[in-house]
């Protein structure tokens, strides 16, 4: 164990004192200045030596190769200590361009075949074996030094091209790690950033690459100045097959077979990297996008291109078919190495070249363009072009402002008219890249379009002029003037352009008219995605044009000009277009452009208030505009219900209506005069239901601020606000009856809900403004308040949830009696009724309904005479009786009571009270009608208060009951019809026998009469016996009662066939009597009617 340690450590010390020693011969070596260190190798003694103390350059060098040889033979010894100090010592060079002490070294060692392989291997694995950014930088600088070296090339090539191949191939294989580390990137606003190290991995794939094609062009161009390719010359130009222009199987390009490398194993070697070459592509185009814009649009083309390429390929084997791959690895080395040297991100010798390459490309196009034969050839032309128009992308992009500049001055005028001239290409890409191209020259910049300021005016009158001529008709380059002339319109300040566009829309034939429409609609989708101040467009005239193309004989035009309004200021094609809703010819159109406008614009509310503004002016006839004076010449009527018949559809396409709903009910409530406001809310009355807490804060709101006015203004001024104070209940009746529903609902029922809870009924204060229940009740039974005011408030007051209103109601209600206040009680009345018609069988049997109808009692038995307050507070009682009595009988399942004589009482039998409040309505009345003093009531109806009593007696009460019955035989619907005739008639007509009273009787058979009149066939079961109503009342009856008979009998006969059918024997029998009355009866008018009734039944 003993001897095993020392050997260990042995061993250790003697790597140790290696290390050591290596460390000062590299550190030696590399700190030499380079001329000094390339005079000692050429120096240089082999034979071996002895190292004196003081080390020698030589000796350094001679301990160099020694190792370095020694390291090779015995295939043990790492030559880390070697190769890491020269990568380390690469990121200290400032001078790339110049050969530093590593690349000498490198060259020198590289003579010997042996070391050559053994270092150029350990070099390789460096990368792959070091984890270390810095490390990897370096290694990336020095490798890409090292291919683009000349000296360090031509002295490999020297010795035979085999061992630069296995330089190459020994390199080949990092590849794959240099992408992974040009993944490494930062984000920054949005776009992809590389790092420092990103950018050396992949400047150093791009140098190896080009390796790989066996031709630097960037080596031959400085050496060749002045010779650069003639395009002249077809036999010296470069002519390209791209994928898919041809049968693959014999794809043979001329040109790329005389650049074939006599090593196809190397020249397969970039057809492997194809995927990674792809990859690499993608992220240079990622960080190119955010300040080099026209060189990512030529990456996204070479992209593009290389994905074509693998696709074709893809399906063909090496093995199995070698010849077919050779190609396309021919095809694309020979295009990569023209492009790939436009690739760098760091290229300091950039500026030496981009001239020559310039012109190399511009004089390519120029050849292709100008050789018919060629241009036809797919093969050979139009893709060569394409291929050059990529190049040029990549080249000017790549240039800084500076370069570009002086690239435009030189070149710019030359370019235009080539450039315009590739637009009649058949090949889209083709045309694509011509278009950016004339972009950059148009506008002088390789910037994004975004940051265009100033167009260079030498270009634009070179161009400008062919690209409106390109617009006389309709093909491919045509279209593509179409976009350039737009992006120029939309960023140049000069307006020439535009005008002729225009002229060309309203003058022009149809071909020039459809390009010019499509000219202002790129234009216009262009202005919606810029930043730049677009002051310069003159939008108005634009509108103006795109309004007289509705009118286009052309329907295309005429629906294209709809859809470009749209997107233009709706604030100032909407007065316009509403002017031509009133036009002949063009309403349709005009109403569907103004209706996809609104849609278009759905979340502004400037757009609605325009559009009301624009209405509100025509129907008061304040507009006075030339449009309109030709459309009163035209005759036709400004009805704004051509507009608003569009808002309902409008409606649907709002997503949000709490952005509208409040300034909407802000203007209507500060314009409260405005009909054509409260017109259109009427259309989105239902909209506004559903952000209903929204319309109603703002009642709410209004309602507070103007609290109070009425005692502090007088009479005259208080005329001046009756608008404002309408307003709100205006807005209130559009809303649907939904929005009442709900009890939970603060902004409606605040507190109420709570205090009706606590049975708490007296508690209602009429200046209450803190809900739109209070701020109702407030209007409504506000003695200041004006009268058509109060009787809107009381209309609405019907609208509230009756297990709030009843309670509320009932009380007014009962002092109102108690004070005589006619007022009030007529308000309630009111506001009872429209509750009834709005909820109907839910709110009949609610509890505060007997109370009501108590007070309803006590009213009717006032005295009145014809024509005063208290006769039309009665009238007014009579209607709500009828309403309770409809709404009670238009749902018989819901009825309490199934006959007339039974009246239901609680269980506790002494609650007169809730004994009468089961009491069906319809049986009330009856019984209201029908009792005599001198019938005997039944035990059941000793307990009903004794005061129902007095009021049988009371003739005008019982004739009020009559009246009731008669409004509710009116009012029925078609549905309670036949539930009212099976109810009300039997009982009337059995009380037309019973009754005492002449003048009660009478009345009933005026009910007969109307319920005849009114119910039509639901009559029929009951026909006959309101025939021998009628004849007994004709034949025993005092003169009131012969009336209502005759007028019964006339009913009959004019009812329906069925119902006549039925009473046709009765008739007959009657006729003496008509005839006997007719000629001796002493009332005239009687007389008449039956002289009347007897020529019915002759013509019969």
């Amino acid at each position: 164990m003993d001897e095993e340690g020392s050997i260990n450590m042995s061993i250790s010390e003697s790597n140790t004192m290696v290390a050591t020693t290596m460390g000062r011969v590299m550190n030696t070596l590399l700190q030499t200045r380079t001329k000094k260190l390339t005079d000692s190798i050429s120096r240089l003694d082999y034979s071996p030596r002895i190292i004196s103390q003081t080390v020698s350059l030589e000796d350094s060098l001679w301990m160099l190769y020694k190792y370095v040889r020694d390291s090779a033979d015995k295939e043990e010894l790492p030559l880390d200590h070697v190769l890491v100090p020269m990568v380390e010592h690469s990121l200290k060079c400032k001078d790339v361009r110049r050969r530093n002490q590593t690349t000498i070294l490198l060259d020198w060692l590289f003579q010997d075949n042996v070391v050559f392989e053994a270092l150029a291997t350990n070099f390789a694995t460096i990368l792959l074996r070091k984890d270390d950014h810095y490390t990897a930088l370096g290694w990336c600088i020095l490798t890409r030094g090292l291919l683009e070296d000349e000296i360090f090339k031509e002295k490999l090539l020297t010795s035979g091209t085999e061992k630069y191949d296995n330089l190459l191939r020994i390199l080949s294989p990092c590849v794959k790690h240099l992408i992974i580390l040009c993944s490494g990137s930062i984000s920054q606003g949005g776009f992809e950033l590389p790092t420092r190290l990103s950018v050396a991995a992949a400047d150093c794939v791009i140098a190896l690459t080009i390796a790989l094609t066996r031709k630097n062009v960037l080596s031959d161009i400085p050496k060749n100045k002045g010779k650069s390719v003639n395009c002249d010359s077809p036999t010296q130009s470069i002519t390209l097959g791209w994928p898919g222009a041809s049968n693959l199987k014999n794809s043979k390009p001329a040109s790329i077979s005389q650049e074939i490398s006599s090593s196809s194993e190397i020249g397969l070697l970039l057809w492997d990297l194809l995927d990674e070459v792809i990859v690499l592509v993608q992220k240079l185009s990622a960080w190119s996008r955010k300040s080099r814009y026209l060189h990512a649009k030529g990456l996204e083309r070479l992209l593009n291109w290389l994905q074509k390429t693998k696709h074709h390929y893809s399906c063909f084997s090496v093995d199995k078919d070698r010849q077919i791959v050779k190609a396309g690895a021919l095809l694309f080395s020979s295009c990569w190495k023209h492009c790939s040297v436009l690739l760098h991100l760091e290229d300091r010798s950039f500026s030496q070249y981009y001239k020559e390459l310039l012109d190399h490309f511009i004089a390519g196009i120029q050849f292709y363009a100008d050789n018919d034969e060629l241009k036809d050839n797919k093969d050979s032309g139009t893709e060569t072009i394409n291929f050059f128009l990529s190049c040029l992308l990549l080249l000017l992009g790549r240039c800084n402002d500076k370069q570009f500049e002086s690239a435009m001055s030189e070149y710019g005028l030359q370019m235009c008219g080539l450039l315009v001239s590739q637009l009649h290409s058949a090949d889209e890409d083709v045309i694509d890249g011509a278009m950016f191209l004339i972009k950059a020259v148009m506008f002088r910049t390789n910037s994004s379009p975004a940051a265009i300021c100033l167009p260079d005016m030498r270009h634009i009158d070179a161009i400008v002029p062919s690209l409106l001529r390109l617009l006389d008709v309709r093909d491919g380059a045509a279209k593509a003037a179409v976009t350039l002339i737009a992006e120029f319109c939309l960023l140049s300040s000069n307006s020439n352009c535009l005008k002729d566009v225009l002229k060309r829309l309203a003058d022009g034939t149809f071909l020039q008219r459809k390009n010019a429409i499509d000219v202002i609609s790129e234009l216009t989708h262009m202005s919606l995605d810029s930043v730049a101040d677009l002051s310069h467009l003159p939008w108005q005239e634009i509108s103006d044009h795109l309004l007289q193309r509705l009118r286009d004989e052309e329907l295309v035009i005429s629906t294209q000009s709809s859809k470009i309004l749209t997107l233009v200021d709706p604030l100032t094609v909407l007065p316009s277009l509403i002017h031509l809703v009133y036009s002949d010819g063009v309403q349709s159109s005009a109403c569907n452009t103004i209706l996809a406008v609104l849609k278009s614009h759905n979340k502004r509310f400037d757009v609605i208030c325009c559009l009301l503004d624009c209405l509100s002016k025509l129907s008061e006839g304040l507009d006075h505009s030339d449009t309109l004076s030709d459309i009163k010449q035209d005759g036709s009527e400004l009805d704004t219900d051509r507009v608003l018949k569009l808002i309902p559809e409008w409606s649907k396409s709002v997503e949000d209506w709490n952005l509208l709903a409040g300034p909407l009910v802000d203007k209507m409530l500060k314009e409260s005069s405005n009909v054509t406001i409260v017109r259109f809310l009427s259309c989105i009355s239902e909209n506004l239901a559903d952000v209903a807490d929204v319309v109603f804060q703002r009642l709410i709101l209004h309602a507070r601020a103007v609290k109070g006015i009425l005692a502090e203004e007088d009479s005259e001024e208080v005329q001046y606000s009756v608008f404002d104070r309408l307003c709100p209940l205006l807005i209130i009746r559009l809303l649907p009856l939904r929005v009442f529903d709900d009890l939970k609902t603060s902004s409606v029922y605040g507190e109420l809900l709570e205090r009706i809870r606590m049975q708490d009924y007296r508690y209602f204060n009429s200046s209450g403004t803190e809900c739109v229940a209070s701020f109702l009740l407030n209007r409504a039974f506000n003695r200041l308040e004006y009268e058509d005011i109060r009787k809107l408030a009381a209309e609405l007051c019907g609208r509230i949830h009756h297990y709030v209103l009843y309670p509320i109601l009932s009380n007014q209600l009962d002092d109102a009696a108690s004070s005589s206040d006619v007022l009030t009680i007529k308000a309630c009345l009111f506001a009872i009724c429209t509750s009834l018609v709005a909820r109907g069988r839910f709110s009949i049997w609610h509890p505060a309904m007997l109370k009501i109808r108590e007070v309803i009692e006590t009213i009717l038995l006032w005295p009145s005479t014809d024509g005063d307050e208290v006769s039309k507070a009665q009238h007014g009682c009579i209607d709500c009786l009828a309403l309770m009595v409809c709404t009670e009988l238009q749902n018989p399942k819901s009825l309490k009571t199934s006959s007339v004589g039974d009246i239901q009482i609680t269980a506790n039998g002494t609650s007169s009270e809730k004994g009468a409040g089961r009491i069906a309505i319809h049986t009330y009345v009856i019984r209201q009608l029908t009792c005599d003093t001198n019938e005997c009531m039944s035990s059941a109806e000793v307990n009903v208060k004794s005061r129902i009593l007095e009021a049988t007696q009371a003739c005008s009460f019982r004739l009020c009951m009559a009246n009731v019955l008669i409004s509710a035989c009116q009012k029925i619907s078609d549905s309670g019809r036949k539930s009212y005739a099976k109810r009300i008639l039997p009982s009337v007509i059995n009380s037309v026998e019973a009754a005492s009273n002449s003048e009660i009787r009478a009345a009933c058979i005026q009910i007969l009469f109307s319920a005849v009149y009114h119910l039509k066939s639901a009559i029929f079961p009951y026909s006959n016996d309101l025939l021998k109503v009628a004849v007994t009342s004709l034949r025993e009856g005092s003169e009131q009662e012969r009336m209502a008979g005759a007028k019964l009998m006339t009913a009959l006969m004019a009812s329906d066939d069925t119902v006549v059918q039925s009473v046709s024997t009765g008739l007959l029998e009657a006729r003496s009597l008509l005839l006997s009355i007719s000629s001796s009866d002493a009332s005239s008018d009687l007389r008449l009617v039956c002289q009347k009734l007897l020529l019915c039944m002759t013509l019969a």
